[in-house]
């Protein structure tokens, strides 16, 4: 099995910091940038798994730098530089402390409020009559407060963003323009694969000049659920659940598991052969989501390389 990229401790030059999140570690240098390490850790339902996944962190950085490029006549981004395959350099900035998830389809986390009864979702009425994954009449915003690392996500209405003053009224508005405009342009790329963009989270922060950027990742399967477009209307008409390229597989083999990140439970253990599956299953996400071959690197001495070449990239700086 490939090696594997589960924790890092780097000292750049001009190192002012490290935040290390579920996934992500994030470096701050002096002059405002940003060096972030996209691991193979895997974290569901917001607990971390004990095991990382091959290739899942060049996967999502990869994913996230194609589709910031795509994006980026719409809305400026964090991005400045990819130096490694599981790298990113950016601009740093003061992060909002929502998430702007935003739904096409009534699915995952929607789809559970929905059946155990409740019609309204972070303040948005949901239709009577739906079925699991049959589409909105319109995109709704549905926002959750950034968890601290370990925490869950809490979903929280507009009114309460507003009224807790975690953001002002001028600037959610940006980012729900900014939020609308990207899963319109997501939902396109998507279509172009034969993909559904069903429902992605998008991230935010303001750089030292004042500029609202997106940050992070985007309409990568961790942060994004897509379907197949071939079938989709068959399949809910049978009554079928949808084929679909995302991380709620690995969701759902934790749930059959008896696992949902609750108080008490014990996470199940993953065997060599699931990790492999699941590595698998992020390289066809990787492969549809993009339409090329997933060129895998060198991952026999990872941290070596990334070093190396972050620090090749800073002395052109």
């Amino acid at each position: 099995m490939a090696g594997t990229l589960t924790d890092t401790n780097f000292q750049f030059p001009g190192q002012l910091g490290v935040y290390k999140g579920k996934v992500r570690e994030v470096y701050s240098l002096e002059g405002d940038l940003l060096v972030m390490v996209a691991t193979d850790r895997l974290s569901a339902f917001d607990v971390v798994m004990p095991r990382g996944i091959p290739y899942k962190g060049q996967i999502l950085n990869q994913i996230a730098t194609r589709m910031m490029r795509d994006t980026e006549d719409l809305v400026p981004n964090w991005l400045l530089a990819t130096p490694d395959p599981n790298v990113a350099v950016g601009a740093r900035c003061e992060p909002f402390k929502v998430e702007m998830v935003i739904r096409g389809y009534l699915a995952g986390h929607a789809a559970r409020q929905y059946k155990a009864g409740h019609r309204e979702l972070c303040g948005v009425p949901l239709p009577e009559g739906l079925k699991e994954n049959d589409r909105f009449p319109e995109p709704i915003i549905t926002p959750a407060t950034k968890a601290e690392k370990g925490d869950h996500d809490e979903d929280i209405s507009r009114e309460e963003i507003l009224n807790r003053g975690l953001v002002s009224e001028a600037d959610y508005e940006v980012l729900e323009k900014y939020t609308r405009a990207l899963f319109t342009r997501g939902s396109q790329l998507a279509a172009e694969k034969g993909l559904i963009l069903v429902d992605t989270k998008y991230e935010f922060g303001r750089k030292a000049d004042g500029t609202i950027v997106l940050i992070d990742e985007i309409h990568t399967p961790d942060s994004s659920r897509y379907f197949y477009a071939d079938g989709y209307q068959e399949r809910q008409d049978k009554g079928e659940p949808q084929k679909q390229l995302s991380k709620e597989f690995v969701r759902q083999w934790l749930i059959a598991n008896g696992f949902q990140g609750l108080e008490g439970q014990t996470l199940p253990e993953m065997s060599d052969a699931y990790i492999e599956t699941v590595s698998q299953r992020y390289i066809e996400l990787y492969e549809q989501i993009l339409g090329e071959p997933f060129q895998k690197a060198d991952t026999s001495q990872m941290e070596d390389r990334i070093r190396r070449n972050v620090l090749e990239y800073l002395g052109t700086l």
